[in-house]
């Protein structure tokens, strides 16, 4: 049996679709770790959720790393773990199933900026797991080949990411509005001059509504009172803010996975960020925007050459809506389910 681990709302809309997949044909547990605790609603109903004990306070990672390295009782029956991406606490059980001799399975392997603080720490976790990850779910040829590169050439498969199964038959248009997220920890001390920039250019372009769902990260929060033109709403489901990407004009974002979900379909994205481990949109539907001070011109560049329709070489590059059947006939044949 698997043991599929999430603790965050964005790693459980990745296996969404794979639980659905794997329903009837190979055995699975989930493995809850807590950061977002509201998820456990819309879990609870599976037959075999398996939690940590956490203690409240300052120190709540902690208390899940540790929760999980001193916890035999969740690793009962489990032939294999599944993690995803590069949480610090995705990096705790692939290390927790590897002191016990569970084979780890890496789902969005081979991601890397090669920069150990951009992102901090999740450039340092995704190279840890894949030094004990037997089987890597890579999105894209280009992370497989980093994985190669660092040698690491068995059971590394290409399958896409599965956040775009969800995304299947929807439909998009181009509106006038700009969407636009803030949250990196690698932007929290540049904040203040994001969104001065931001609400600047909201007040140079009024045929364009400036749209952000504000992080509740209170370093985030703080500066809310910079953004007045710039429309300023409550964070929204994962379905709601795809309407949301499939109905703006681009989008300005220093997020990782909606560069995914936009090429998806068929929109731009300003990445306000020094690097990115997405490069393979690069120069097509993702340009970068390293500093605040460049975001001005960013955004004239990408108004003026935003055609709006994706021609033939416009492909998203990140999967085909088809990644979870993929996984699911590698593992049945991997593991001899």
């Amino acid at each position: 049996m698997i043991l599929i681990s999430f603790g965050t709302r964005p790693e459980y809309i990745k296996i969404k679709p794979l639980l659905a997949t794997f329903d009837g044909r190979i055995p699975y547990a989930l493995l809850f770790t807590g950061q977002h605790m509201s998820l456990l609603e819309e879990v609870i109903s599976t037959t075999d959720v398996r939690q940590l004990q956490i203690q409240d306070g300052e120190n709540r990672l902690d208390s899940i790393v540790s929760s999980i390295m001193n916890n035999d009782q969740v690793f009962r029956d489990i032939d294999s773990v599944m993690v995803q991406g590069d949480t610090t606490s995705a990096f705790a059980v692939a290390l927790a199933a590897f002191h016990r001799r569970i084979k780890v399975i890496h789902l969005e392997a081979g991601l890397r900026t090669y920069n150990l603080s951009h992102p901090y720490p999740e450039e340092f976790n995704r190279q840890s797991i894949a030094r004990m990850a037997e089987i890597h779910l890579c999105p894209t040829d280009m992370a497989a080949a980093n994985l190669r590169q660092e040698n690491i050439t068995s059971g590394v498969y290409v399958v896409g990411n599965t956040v775009l199964d969800n995304l299947k038959g929807t439909e998009f248009t181009y509106g006038n509005t700009i969407l636009v997220t803030m949250h990196r920890r690698e932007n929290h001390e540049l904040m203040d001059q994001w969104f001065h920039q931001l609400e600047t250019l909201a007040v140079k372009h009024p045929e364009y509504e400036f749209v952000i769902p504000l992080h509740p990260n209170p370093n985030v929060q703080q500066y809310r009172h910079i953004l007045k033109k710039v429309k300023v709403i409550t964070p929204v489901d994962h379905t709601q803010f795809i309407r949301m990407i499939a109905s703006c004009r681009f989008i300005i974002t220093d997020s990782g996975g909606i560069q995914e979900e936009a090429s998806f379909l068929g929109k731009k994205c300003i990445v306000c960020r020094q690097i990115t481990e997405r490069v393979e949109g690069m120069g097509v539907f993702s340009f970068l925007c390293p500093t605040p001070l460049e975001l001005p011109e960013s955004f004239r560049w990408i108004d003026t050459n935003n055609n709006h329709i994706p021609s033939e070489t416009e492909i998203c590059p990140y999967g085909d809506g088809h990644s979870s059947e993929k996984i699911c006939a590698i593992l049945m044949e991997a593991l001899n389910v």
